[in-house]
C-alpha cells in the first residue's frame, strides 16, 4: 500500500458522465478501463503515452488509448483517457475522456447505432456517410487499380484530358 497512488478527478461529475457513456456504448473499453487500467494506475504503472513533463512541479501528463472498434475510430476518433500524475503527492488526476462531443451527447441523449457504430444526433447524416464510405471501401466497392492493365489506365486518363481540354477550349473561345 505504500507505493499505491490515489485516483482523483478534476471534474468528477463530467468524467463519470463520459465514463457511463463508454459503459453503455463500448463495454470492452469500459471493462479494460475499470478492471485493468485503473488498478494499474493505482499500483504506479502508468500506461499510455507520456505527453508532457513538468519537472519543476513533478507532474507528468499521459494519454491512454482505450480499445475500440476500427470503424468507430475512423468515424469519431480514438477513445483516449487523459490523466496527470502528481509524483510528490502520489496522486493520479483523471482529467477527461475524448472524443468529448460524442461521449457527452451519448450521456445526454439516447444515441442510435448504425451498422454497429454510434451515430451522433447533431450530425447524423455525416456519421452515416462516413460509415457507409468505410464499409464500401472495406468491401472493395471501388475499382482496384492494381488489377487493371496500365495501358487501360493511361488511355482512360488521356481521354479525360482530351475531353476537358476541348471543353475548356470551347469555353475560352466563346
Amino acid at each position: 500500500m505504500k507505493n499505491s497512488y490515489i485516483i482523483d478527478y478534476i471534474n468528477e461529475n463530467e468524467f463519470r458522465k463520459k465514463e457511463r457513456a463508454i459503459k453503455k456504448y463500448n463495454m470492452l473499453a469500459y471493462k479494460k478501463l475499470l478492471f485493468e487500467y485503473y488498478p494499474s494506475l493505482r499500483d504506479g504503472n502508468f500506461l499510455g503515452v507520456l505527453v508532457s513533463t513538468n519537472e519543476k512541479e513533478h507532474i507528468d501528463k499521459y494519454e491512454l488509448t482505450l480499445p475500440t472498434d476500427k470503424t468507430f475510430v475512423k468515424v469519431h476518433g480514438n477513445i483516449t483517457l487523459h490523466y496527470s500524475v502528481y509524483l510528490d503527492n502520489k496522486t493520479v488526476m483523471l482529467e477527461t475522456l475524448t472524443p468529448e462531443d460524442i461521449l457527452t451527447e451519448g450521456h445526454q441523449k439516447e444515441l442510435t447505432t448504425y451498422k454497429g457504430v454510434m451515430v451522433s444526433k447533431s450530425h447524423k447524416e455525416l456519421d452515416m456517410f462516413k460509415i457507409n464510405l468505410l464499409n464500401s471501401m472495406n468491401k472493395n466497392g471501388f475499382i482496384k487499380i492494381k488489377d487493371i492493365p496500365m495501358w487501360v489506365i493511361i488511355t482512360y486518363l488521356v481521354g479525360i484530358c482530351t475531353v476537358l481540354g476541348l471543353a475548356v477550349g470551347k469555353f475560352i473561345i466563346k
